[in-house]
């Protein structure tokens, strides 16, 4: 007898073959797919469990290559003024975010992943200007807490900001007032160092953990007051990740910053680049050189600043998968959207509607970013021995009708709200849209309440303001929309 058995299924394997498979079955054992195959083979198959698909897609959980912590706490904030929205992530995360903050936040996103059928997310543990909470492993901890309550699975990214150093930061402990501390490099990388020894195993406790460091510029390395500290950093850095043969990531690379991230050594297979806009030749060679992959976050304010080149680049053999960028100021947590913006997004750019094709943006969000993290062996597919991370999604609503072309409709007319039951490691986490790991009630109140107290603590409350020149008008006339 098996454990479980999903039945009547229209299954998308993206498997080898990349087949779609009409009236499928696929049986589970344990926390492995058994079988994947037609339906009317498994007619006699005794399960303990058996979940009636009729009417719905079979799908990979989907994988989340770039997102942020704490985002999704201070999303809405400042109406759209992208200078107020990043000062208060950087006033939030260094100076006026406790443990109860970081515990509202995971709890939050990973609410709004499990019913956006995302089981796999790379998430930076903050953002900004490089605030990165890694001056306790704390609230590194808290993060990975949340992971294994919801079930599903995050590579939390930690490491150092941005140089000089030492850092501005403020603790806040039970029962005692802030504690103001300089932050140190140093200090960023034994943090890092100990998430990393204790909270690295995605497969079997769903928690990993990758590097980061900032992006840097030609101009920051040539400038006389960061060029011997930039280069020292980023070898301690790779170092550490060498030492742990974990992952790297960037935030924000542009206009030959990737070439620079190569000169400084930091580049490889192992290594993952968000945004990346506005590429230059120099660029190309280095992605091609080390193997790097690209994440490309399509609804993101970067990809309205600038273009990720993203046929271009799989044109040259790159890696590209998809990231959500989320959650903040404009996008959450659905990759659903993101897979028809980057599909749009590419062909208004060339005025080429035959470019980006669905199948290509779906592996963007699957495979292509199973290989990416070094876990295509184990996920992205639904194939005999990976791991169960599957998603239902419910076809049988009018915006994917009629009952045809199923790859198609996802890709183009798919939502977040179209999700029916998540598993993930064999285990239901989502079924008929009822979250059976946490009580959404109570993480909606929290996030909330969290979200109040930072403001209180840091005076940002005007934040919550909305504008009136946010009506009537075709552009908000504001300082901060001068950047582009």
């Amino acid at each position: 007898m098996i454990d479980m058995l999903i039945r009547h299924a229209t299954a998308i394997t993206v498997d080898h073959d990349r087949r779609i498979i009409n009236d499928a079955a696929i049986a589970l054992s344990g926390d492995r797919i058994v079988s994947v195959g037609a339906d009317a083979d498994f007619s006699d198959t005794p399960a303990t469990k058996v979940i009636n698909a009729s009417g719905m897609a079979a799908i990979p959980g989907l994988i989340d290559s770039h997102a942020h912590a704490g985002h999704g706490l201070i999303r809405a904030l400042g109406a759209g003024d992208v200078n107020k929205w990043f000062h208060a992530c950087e006033e939030i995360y260094a100076r006026g975010s406790t443990i109860e903050f970081w515990q509202a936040e995971a709890r939050l996103a990973q609410l709004e992943r499990l019913k956006a059928g995302v089981t796999t997310n790379i998430t930076l543990l903050g953002g900004g200007a490089d605030i990165y909470r890694t001056d306790d492993a704390a609230f590194g901890d808290v993060h990975c807490d949340v992971t294994l309550q919801s079930g599903l699975r995050t590579v939390l990214a930690v490491g150092p900001g941005r140089a000089p150093f030492p850092k501005s930061y403020r603790r806040f402990y039970p029962g005692c007032t802030a504690v103001d501390l300089d932050l140190t490099f140093e200090r960023q990388m034994e943090v890092s160092e100990d998430l990393i020894k204790r909270r690295n195993n995605i497969l079997i406790d769903r928690t990993g953990i990758c590097l980061i460091m900032p992006v840097y510029s030609s101009d920051d390395v040539a400038d006389d007051n960061f060029n011997l500290s930039i280069p020292a950093m980023s070898e301690a850095v790779s170092d550490l990740r060498a030492r742990y043969s974990v992952l790297f990531t960037q935030d924000g690379h542009r206009r030959g910053s990737i070439a620079v991230a190569q000169k400084l050594g930091v580049l490889g297979d192992f290594a993952m680049l968000s945004h990346s806009v506005d590429l230059t030749p120099d660029d190309y060679d280095a992605l091609t050189e080390t193997g790097a992959s690209i994440v490309h976050n399509p609804s993101a304010i970067m990809s309205i600043y600038g273009r990720c080149p993203v046929p271009e680049l799989i044109d040259h053999g790159v890696r590209i998968c998809l990231g959500s960028d989320a959650g903040a100021p404009d996008r959450g947590f659905d990759m659903f959207r993101h897979m028809a913006n980057c599909m749009h997004y590419h062909r208004r750019h060339f005025r080429d509607p035959t470019l980006m094709p669905p199948g290509k943006v779906f592996e963007m969000a699957t495979i292509d970013a199973a290989n990416a993290i070094g876990l295509g062996r184990d996920l992205g597919s639904l194939e005999v021995g990976k791991k169960a991370d599957i998603v239902l999604v419910d076809l049988r609503k009018p915006h994917l009708y009629p009952a045809n072309m199923p790859l198609n409709r996802l890709a183009h007319f798919a939502n977040a709200a179209d999700v029916d039951t998540v598993i993930v490691d064999g285990s239901i986490l989502m079924e008929g849209r009822r979250v059976l790991t946490f009580d959404e009630p109570s993480v909606l109140d929290d996030a909330n309440t969290e979200l109040m107290r930072a403001l209180e603590r840091t005076g940002l409350e005007d934040l919550l303001e909305e504008p009136q020149d946010l009506w009537r008008n075709s552009r908000v006339e504001r300082e901060s929309w001068s950047r582009a």
